[in-house]
């Protein structure tokens, strides 16, 4: 089941983010931010949860890409599976959750940067039209090394 992310869900949200982090695959954050950190960064009405059993087992969440106007309709995405549900349908499960809440709001562009060594997230996002457009190479470091990124975006076919 998928539904929105709650205050009350940080526990579980910050350690399924902390269990990316783990992976050095997921980002370039070496820390979990607090929750008013987070809270503040991404948009209130684009995040979403999934349970299983009534347990948090993945989050997707939207962040502005700019606060320039021009961009309003451009977002940032991140999605989190925790260890012991990968696999298992639930980035899909959150990944259509929040498309339609973005296409509803108007959004015409989804964008992340994932690292290249991720090929379960570009598979993920390729399924759901997510297209490479570019690499950006040696971006930026993590744990002393120079990390390439591959840029995605899909383009909505409902907001013109």
């Amino acid at each position: 089941m998928v539904r929105d992310l709650r205050p009350g869900d940080w526990a579980e949200v910050a350690r399924i983010y902390a269990e990316g982090i783990a992976t050095g695959n997921a980002t370039f954050e070496t820390e979990v931010p607090s929750w008013s950190a987070w809270d503040a960064a991404h948009l209130a009405e684009h995040r979403f949860v999934a349970e299983r059993d009534g347990r948090v087992v993945g989050w997707i969440a939207l962040s502005p890409a700019s606060r320039r106007p021009c961009y309003a309709g451009v977002a940032e995405i991140s999605v989190y599976v925790a260890e012991a549900a990968r696999g298992n349908g639930v980035g899909t499960e959150l990944l259509a959750a929040v498309l339609a809440s973005a296409e509803a709001a108007g959004l015409w562009t989804l964008q992340t940067s994932v690292f290249p060594e991720n090929q379960p997230s570009l598979a993920l996002l390729r399924r759901f039209g997510f297209r490479t457009v570019g690499t950006r190479e040696r971006i930026g470091r993590l744990h002393g090394a120079w990390r390439d990124t591959a840029l995605v975006e899909r383009r909505s076919e409902v907001v013109t």
